[in-house]
């Protein structure tokens, strides 16, 4: 899936939780840090045309971070920061795991390659978890999910006056919040 769309689903997860800021941001996160993996693509975009091309994309993306191993060093990590760990850990987990499920229902490439989820490692890499109805990157599900995520984001924002914006700019959160209620009003019991 779209990197957007794993962005609003850990949000969707962080925002309907009764969490605190600082553990919406963490879960959030881990709804889109897999994907960090995906930098690789920039050494391979640099150095295709070179004697010595570096693959990091195609060789490792969704190799190094879309596994069991990273969700559970991404949860620690999280709980770790987290002000109330127990619940946030159990998020983040959560949304570290939405991405690999995004991926395997909805990442085919335009080649028609699935990126198969090596979930056991680095334990074992003997289990590939990959779905043959898997849907291309730019079909029309993809688009739905999306769609769908960024009207529970607008809902959140406007009934409960948080966005993702609050991890960038409090000042930010406060005027999106703000337009909202001015177009559909301000929600009862706020």
């Amino acid at each position: 899936m779209n990197p957007a769309t794993h962005f609003l689903a850990g949000w969707s997860v962080a925002s309907y939780a009764s969490v605190e800021k600082r553990d919406r941001a963490l879960i959030t996160i881990a709804g889109i840090v897999p994907d960090i993996d995906g930098l690789g693509v920039v050494a391979e975009y640099l150095t295709r045309g070179s004697e010595n091309p570096l693959y990091w994309w195609s060789d490792y993306h969704h190799l190094l971070t879309h596994n069991i191993g990273f969700g559970l060093f991404v949860t620690a990590a999280g709980a770790a920061l987290a002000r109330r760990r127990l619940p946030a850990a159990l998020l983040i987990f959560l949304s570290f795991h939405l991405h690999l499920f995004g991926d395997i229902i909805g990442a085919r490439g335009p080649d028609g390659f699935q990126w198969p989820i090596p979930y056991l490692v680095p334990f074992s890499d003997a289990w590939q978890l990959a779905w043959e109805g898997q849907w291309m990157l730019n079909a029309w599900p993809n688009f739905v999910i999306t769609l769908t995520l960024l009207g529970l984001t607008f809902y959140a924002a406007w009934r409960w006056g948080i966005s993702p914006l609050e991890m960038i700019s409090k000042k930010a959160n406060d005027r999106f919040v703000e337009t909202l209620r001015v177009r559909f009003g301000i929600p009862i019991n706020h």
